[in-house]
């Protein structure tokens, strides 16, 4: 955590939150809307952007509609293929023009991404959670430990390595993806490590957010800001593999937002935005988390760790272990 520095320059922190659709499926036209954002963001005068789960280059909504569990199918395999070739290779440099502008703009990213890992041998699928700061330095990529339900028949269950927190001002910042914000031990080892700003990101739908978000905020005192993204029926594009299996049992809308922000009270500070795109912004100040952690800390005066105690593997994992 760093140094507290008491002038309103420090304990303060504008926020954007780019509710926004892919362009689902295509890796370079969704980077270029990325981009817009940020420097909309930094044109607001905001030092924090992020952006949704999987945004980049977005969620495998396919797999619910197209009886995505069937062993060996030919529409499963194409339209898998057609997500990895659009999905991220950060070792290749594909998020250095979002560095750049992270750098240029002095402002910091958490971004939702499909990461195709170099070193779990570049053809599995990591949900990952990128912290990019100020400086447009990479600083963490959580691969999202445990995907939910449908999503296991497309990405692969992460590692520990992105489990960390980033100093910005006052604040310790720290993210998870959707479902694994629920999982107490992921969330607790955050707490450890000194997160008092929790980022949540989420495909979309705000009856994921509604309640979590408060009940994360009031648990680690902390401010919970969750960011959704956007998904109708007409945003899959036309050179979509297998469209129009898709589209026959599409509901209209697919995600509709659902982005807020509590405070370190469990109150709104901003209630869930529902069906609208843009950038959603709010300011917050760093002294409601000392105020609130008067009478309750998680891993400070209200834990015992004589009793018990977390431990935690942040290991990057691979099936390589080169001695030379």
């Amino acid at each position: 955590m760093p140094k507290i520095i008491d002038t309103p320059l420090q304990n303060n922190l504008k926020i954007g939150m780019a509710q926004i659709s892919p362009v689902w499926l295509n890796k370079e036209a969704t980077i270029t809307k990325i981009k817009e954002y940020i420097v909309k963001a930094s044109d607001e005068d905001c030092e924090l952007v992020v952006f949704g789960e999987a945004l980049l280059p977005g969620y495998p909504f396919w797999v619910s509609m197209t009886d995505g569990a069937q062993f060996n199918s030919s529409v499963q395999k194409e339209i898998h293929a057609h997500y990895i070739k659009n999905s991220i290779q950060i070792e290749a440099g594909e998020l250095d023009d979002i560095c750049a502008l992270a750098k240029q703009h002095k402002i910091a990213i958490y971004l939702g991404l499909m990461e195709r890992a170099q070193n779990r041998g570049g053809h599995s699928l990591y949900c990952s959670l990128a912290y990019i700061n100020s400086e447009g330095q990479i600083k963490s990529v959580h691969r999202k430990l445990q995907p939910t339900y449908e999503e296991r028949l497309t990405w692969s269950p992460g590692d520990g390595n992105g489990l960390q927190v980033h100093d910005l001002k006052n604040f310790s910042v720290g993210g998870l993806n959707c479902w694994e914000n629920w999982m107490p031990l992921a969330r607790t080892t955050l707490y450890g490590l000194g997160e008092n700003l929790h980022v949540a990101v989420w495909p979309g739908s705000d009856y994921n957010t509604a309640d979590i978000t408060r009940f994360i905020a009031r648990e680690s005192r902390s401010f919970v800001v969750s960011v959704s993204s956007l998904m109708s029926k007409t945003d899959f594009p036309e050179d979509t593999p297998h469209l129009n299996a898709i589209l026959e049992n599409c509901p209209d809308t697919l995600a509709n937002g659902g982005s807020c922000i509590a405070g370190p009270d469990g109150e709104w500070i901003l209630p869930p935005v529902i069906d609208k795109e843009g950038l959603i912004t709010a300011t917050i100040d760093f002294t409601r988390v000392l105020e609130e952690r008067q009478n309750f800390d998680p891993v400070g005066h209200y834990s015992r760790p004589d009793v018990t105690k977390l431990t935690v593997n942040r290991e990057r994992q691979s099936i390589l272990d080169i001695k030379e």
